[in-house]
Order: structure tokens, then C-alpha cells, then sequence
């Protein structure tokens, strides 16, 4: 597995407007839609190896996970000794952000985030580099999640990493709409055939979902053009990810608590950023499933602010969310 090598490839050609046409819809800044269906995607965060600083404890390389769909994941894994008491560790399967539409787990922001994740919760990381829309709207993505655990099911006797992962103890996990994804991709498992895995749970991290009725943090953030992501950009996510025809009230856009019943998870962490405009409705899936349902809110800080924010408040809540995952997945309490 270490000598994989994957090419990673973002489509950026600012200069093609003429020959594709007019724009028909665009996030400014990261991606422009032509009316000949071409995908323009801007490179505006850096794509890094899965080379990692030795004195972080963790090893890191990437692994072929379908080569007809081209995706693959980026596997972290804690670096053991043979005195550790701990034979197995978790395994968190995570999703990247980026409205369905962008986003790379080659990206330098997710590689620094999900390496100290690994450090951290002294669990495994495979973080996974799914289909993006619009080229592939959903349900791409969340096949891609599910293909991602069958194949985990046929790697887990074939691979080095395999012999320190606990199989029984699987995490879907991911941001924005990586947290949607996992979320999916753990419905679609809740009656698995023939899969030698457990989910023992999810961690949501600012689960993106919408509705065509504002909430009234969509209302009070939503137009705050400082914001990492703002009522126009959420919409043209939702326009450019979704089947066609397809509006805001379509299933793929509600919340967790919806489908929740369905699935045969028995935790689930939803981490909530107090000045993201997904505030409320990551508030509200959690509503009456308290039993089942771990809800973190971060004060003062907004969409993504583990891996885009660069203020000290940010980066004190990042270390904050990390010790409280770490807690969750080990079931204790991190104020003691």
C-alpha cells in the first residue's frame, strides 16, 4: 500500500469562458458551471502528499478504493509500540466538505486536521476522496461512501493496517456536507448483507442541510459576506449537487433526525458551530433523540472553522472538538 501513488486532479481553466458559454451558475471564487455543462473549479487550496512530520506519531498514504469511479482515500494511521496495552483501535471513515462539489482529501486544511484527529483519538483515519457534483450529482457521493466500506470489508485481511484496526468499531464521520454523506452512507448500512463491519456510531461536524423555509440562523448569518458559507453559496451548492428538478425539500437536504429511526447506529456526535448558518437545523436534528444523540455546541465560531478558521478562538475550539471526539469515541468525559 505505501508505494500507491495517486494523481489529483482539479479542473481549472479561467479561460475557457468563450468556448463553453455563458456561466449558468457559480460559487464565486471555487466554482463556475457553463451552460455546456463544463466545471471550472478554482485552485484555491493547496493539494499536498500524504507525507507527515515524524514527530506527529502518524503514518499516512493513499489507497485505490475504485479505479473505474477514480476514488480513493487517504489512510492515517497511529503510529504503536509493542508495549501499547491497546492491540485494536477505531477506525474513523471520513467525509470531506465542500457543498458536494469541491473539495480534495488531498487538501492541505483536511490532511493537518484529520492527522492530528489520528494523533488525537488514537484511532485510524481513511479519509475518503468521493465523486464530486456537478459531473456526478447525488446520490454519487453517498454510493461512493458506501463502496468505500465494502471495500474495507475485502481489504481488512489483506492490508498492514488491518492488523491494528478493531473492524467492530467503525466511525462515519465528516464535515459540512461530508456530514450529510456520513449520515447517508450510514442509512444505506443500516441492514447490511454479508458485511464482516460494525458502525458503532457518527460524528456530524456542521452537517449541512437546508430547506426552501428559512431558519432564523440562515436569516441572522446567511447574508454575512465574511461568512465561509452564506445563504447564496449554500443555495448553489444545494442547485448544483442535487437530481435534476430537485429543490431544497428533497430528502437528500433534510436533517438526520428524518431518517434517523432507520438506522441501526447506536451513537451519534453532532458538533455545532454557534455563528454558522446551520446552526438551527443542526439544533433541531437532534431534538428528542437525546438517548441516542451527543450534541456539542462551539461558541463564537462559525462554518468550518476547524480547518479554514485562523483566529485564536478557532484554533483553541479545534483542539477543544478534537478532545471531545476523542471522548465520544472512548466514552468518557473530557471535563474530568
Amino acid at each position: 500500500m505505501g508505494g500507491t501513488k495517486l494523481t489529483h486532479v482539479t479542473t481549472t481553466n479561467p479561460n475557457n469562458s468563450n468556448i463553453h458559454g455563458p456561466v449558468v451558475d457559480e460559487v464565486e471564487g471555487l466554482i463556475k458551471v457553463y451552460k455546456d455543462g463544463h466545471v471550472e473549479r478554482s485552485q484555491l487550496l493547496p493539494c499536498v502528499d500524504p507525507s507527515l512530520p515524524l514527530e506527529l506519531g502518524v503514518t499516512c498514504s493513499d489507497v485505490v478504493i475504485d479505479k473505474l469511479t477514480n476514488v480513493w482515500a487517504r489512510l492515517y494511521v497511529p503510529m504503536t509500540t509493542t508495549k501499547s496495552s491497546v492491540s485494536k483501535l477505531p477506525l474513523i471513515v471520513y467525509f470531506h466538505g465542500g457543498g458536494f462539489c469541491v473539495g480534495s482529501a488531498s487538501w492541505l486544511c483536511y490532511h493537518e486536521f484529520l492527522a492530528r484527529l489520528s494523533a488525537r483519538s488514537r484511532c485510524l483515519v481513511m479519509s475518503v476522496n468521493y465523486r464530486l457534483a456537478p459531473e456526478n450529482p447525488l446520490p454519487a457521493a453517498y454510493e461512493d461512501g458506501v463502496n468505500a466500506i465494502l471495500w474495507l470489508n475485502k481489504a481488512r485481511n489483506d492490508n498492514f493496517w488491518a492488523k491494528q484496526c478493531d473492524f467492530g468499531r467503525i466511525f462515519l464521520a465528516g464535515d459540512s456536507a461530508g456530514g450529510n454523506i456520513a449520515q447517508q452512507v450510514a442509512a444505506r448500512l443500516a441492514s447490511p448483507e454479508d458485511l464482516a463491519l460494525k458502525i458503532e456510531g457518527t460524528i456530524l461536524i456542521q452537517p449541512f442541510y437546508s430547506g426552501e423555509e428559512r431558519t432564523e440562523s440562515e436569516r441572522r448569518v446567511g447574508n454575512d459576506k465574511r461568512a465561509v458559507l452564506t445563504l447564496a453559496s449554500s443555495d448553489a451548492w444545494w442547485r448544483m449537487s442535487l437530481p435534476r428538478g430537485a429543490n431544497r425539500e428533497h430528502p437528500y437536504c433534510k436533517p438526520v433526525k428524518m431518517i434517523i429511526k432507520s438506522s441501526t447506529v447506536t451513537r451519534t456526535m453532532v458538533c455545532v458551530a454557534e455563528m454558522d448558518l446551520l446552526m438551527d437545523s443542526n439544533m433541531e436534528m437532534c431534538d428528542g433523540n437525546e438517548d441516542v444523540i451527543k450534541r456539542v455546541l462551539h461558541k463564537g465560531v462559525g462554518h468550518a472553522f476547524h480547518i479554514l478558521g485562523k483566529s485564536q478562538l478557532a484554533h483553541t475550539t479545534t483542539l477543544e472538538m478534537l478532545c471531545q471526539i476523542d471522548a465520544f469515541i472512548h466514552h468518557y468525559d473530557p471535563l474530568n
